[in-house]
């Protein structure tokens, strides 16, 4: 088929439950691939890593000149994503606060627990509505400071927020607008409840951000309710993502099922593999900011270049026999958290959080059944994972 055509495939959301073999025709089709809307599609390791520490590439969509609005620092260049990436790691982790995440283990197992209930009784269960979805929302809105009743607040808007990143050639600017309104709401709560932990501080990151004693440390109202915001959907919808690909990739390989189940603290190993063979995050967008050759190919300023993390994932040049999943994994520097300056912010927290889910659920996975497989996948393309996971206990 025309490989013109591949971005459009992949993002066909027939393609959703095996993007693979799309992955292997664009590596196969060459190092940079154009495709008919104008955009570019990079799919082998090395380029997409290359690509990724490359600062002519920018990930900032107003270097294009079509948008005006600052965006949050995941989609911001250095010397400004530094900076406000910098204010917002110094009360999440190393080397101003190098236990807040570590510290939150015990709490993490205890939700996981509880979360266990539906798994206990038998019949049927869905892995994300009634486990993985819960765990990473609750863990964030507690890092963050939101009150256990409002967390059923943040999944309609982060619904939102997800549906509008996705990578879809066709896509309307509906999304965009209802998006825009969704992360209003969200920040509008976030900044009024950091307003009122500014008299009433607690052990919360919201705390932390408006107890800041130095002003030159300190992020601006905007800045706040930007950082609150994408700490939130960052922080969870792609460990929903992990942990349920988690799952689904155990259930589907028995003979490692059962290994992991014999030996759990092979589990941290499995987890790399996991964001290796089945990654939450399956694309990233980046833009030349000048004209420059990949492997003889010019990448115009400008232009749409789409890194096709999944599809590095599976390079056969850089891992061996890379479509086998294998959970003891030696030299396993996966695409899984990104790469670069962008490498996810939330990396420490997610790998926590599913070496914690996985690892509960491991005893309980051993007499399961898929009522479905595949099963029926989110639209998303690029946070690429199932919308409900169905087991028969």
């Amino acid at each position: 088929m025309d490989p013109g055509t591949l971005l459009a495939r992949i993002t066909d959301y027939a393609s959703r439950p095996d993007p693979y073999p799309l992955y292997a025709e664009l590596r196969e089709a060459g190092a940079v691939v154009p495709q008919a809307d104008g955009s570019l599609l990079i799919g082998g390791y090395h380029e997409v890593a290359a690509l990724l520490h490359d600062p002519r590439m920018s990930a900032d969509p107003r270097t294009r000149g079509l948008e005006t609005a600052k965006p949050p620092f995941l989609r911001l260049d250095d010397p400004e994503h530094h900076r406000l990436r910098n204010l917002a790691m110094r009360p999440f982790g190393p080397p101003h606060t190098p236990h807040r995440v570590d510290g939150m283990r015990t709490e993490i197992e205890n939700i996981t627990k509880e979360l266990l209930a539906p798994f206990e009784s038998g019949g049927q269960v869905d892995v994300v509505d009634d486990f993985a979805y819960p765990l990473p929302v609750t863990v964030i809105c507690r890092l963050l400071g939101v009150p256990h009743e409002d967390e059923p607040l943040f999944r309609a808007w982060s619904d939102t927020l997800v549906a509008s990143a996705d990578v879809r050639p066709d896509a309307s600017s509906a999304p965009r607008d209802e998006a825009e309104r969704a992360r209003q709401e969200m920040g509008g709560y976030l900044v009024g409840l950091a307003e009122q932990r500014r008299g009433d501080p607690r052990d919360d990151l919201l705390s932390a951000f408006v107890s800041e004693p130095d002003p030159e440390l300190r992020l601006s109202q905007e800045e706040l309710a930007q950082t609150a915001v994408l700490l939130l959907i960052a922080g969870h919808e792609t460990t929903v993502n992990l942990i349920t690909n988690g799952v689904l990739t155990l259930l589907r390989h028995p003979e490692e099922l059962d290994r992991l189940r014999r030996e759990p603290e092979l589990m941290p190993r499995a987890v790399e593999e996991l964001l290796r063979f089945e990654p939450p995050v399956h694309m990233r967008e980046r833009i030349p900011l000048a004209d420059f050759d990949v492997a003889g190919t010019t990448l115009p300023r400008g232009s749409s270049v789409f890194l096709a993390l999944a599809a590095g994932n599976r390079d056969p040049r850089r891992f061996t026999d890379p479509d086998r999943f294998d959970p003891t994994r030696a030299d396993n520097e996966h695409l899984g958290f990104g790469s670069g300056i962008h490498l996810c912010y939330g990396a420490p927290l997610a790998r926590l959080e599913a070496q914690s889910a996985l690892t509960a659920l491991l005893p309980r996975l051993g007499t399961a059944e898929l009522v479905e497989d595949p099963p029926p996948y989110r639209q998303n393309a690029m946070l690429r994972g199932p919308r409900h996971l169905t087991l028969r206990l």
